[in-house]
């Protein structure tokens, strides 16, 4: 029986644009361009590793964001993912960690899975809670923040880095991992795999597929809200030291005033 991997993966606005929120506090997705989340592109390349090493397997992406979002799963197919899953509905503008759990965890079940992988957090939230959050509602165990991780006969593998030992640990599938920046660098889409994504199935979902009503997601559904944004001020020319042979004194009274030290 084949090996059913989702990866779940994120439409993310560029770290390196200038980012806004819009009026309604919400991140301006309009006024930057956006990206697949680097975080969760070591969650498509563990599960093409995985999937390399199966006697038969499917690498299935899956997103939920507005039309743009397209751009995150091409990106993952060109890497060489199967197919897609693109759930796309208006009425999910807005929609906090614990919202895009709900739709994720239906989304995922609706496609049929052994294994699902994503990335540690995304470049954009980093709250590192949403596969927790998915795996509550499916149902299965996790093993999150793997730095390396393995399938076989049933079972995923992994280890955990911490700052004073490694972790292994082991659930039976089905079961959801994430996978940190440490697990491997993912690998470049080729020239001949950018061609054959075009030719790759990408379906798409709204809320009704999903049996989800729109109050249960969305700005009104969110259980977390931004309520105040302030602009960061300017930056200001910095104080100049000259050193006159009390440069070091005035240093060091910068430095306290600051209480740097």
């Amino acid at each position: 029986m084949s090996l059913r991997i989702v990866v779940t993966v994120k439409y993310v606005p560029d770290a390196t644009g200038d980012r806004h929120f819009a009026d309604d506090l919400t991140v301006d997705r309009d006024d930057v361009d956006g990206l697949l989340s680097e975080l969760d592109e070591y969650a498509v390349e563990q599960a093409l590793q995985i999937a390399e090493n199966a006697d038969d397997a499917e690498v299935t992406v899956l997103t939920v964001g507005p039309e743009d979002a397209k751009d995150a799963l091409r990106k993952a197919l060109s890497m060489g993912a199967d197919k897609a899953i693109h759930v796309e509905d208006d009425d999910l503008h807005g929609t906090d960690a614990i919202g895009t759990s709900l739709v994720l965890a239906k989304a995922i079940e609706k496609a049929g899975y052994d294994l699902v992988i994503s990335g540690m957090a995304s470049t954009d939230g980093t709250m590192g809670v949403v596969p927790a959050l998915v795996a509550e509602r499916l149902g299965v165990p996790q093993v999150t923040l793997l730095s390396e991780v393995s399938v076989e006969d049933g079972v995923v593998t992994g280890r955990r880095d911490g700052d004073a030992a490694s972790e292994q640990l082991q659930a039976q599938l089905p079961a959801i991992v994430s996978v940190t920046d440490q697990s491997g660098e993912a690998r470049y889409p080729s020239f001949k795999g950018i061609m054959a994504a075009k030719k790759k199935p990408v379906e798409s979902w709204d809320l009704s597929d999903l049996d989800i009503e729109a109050e249960e997601v969305g700005l009104d559904g969110a259980f977390t809200k931004v309520e105040t944004a302030t602009e960061r001020p300017a930056r200001t020319a910095g104080t100049i030291v000259k050193d006159e042979g009390e440069g070091g004194k005035q240093l060091a009274e910068f430095l306290a005033g600051q209480k740097f030290i």
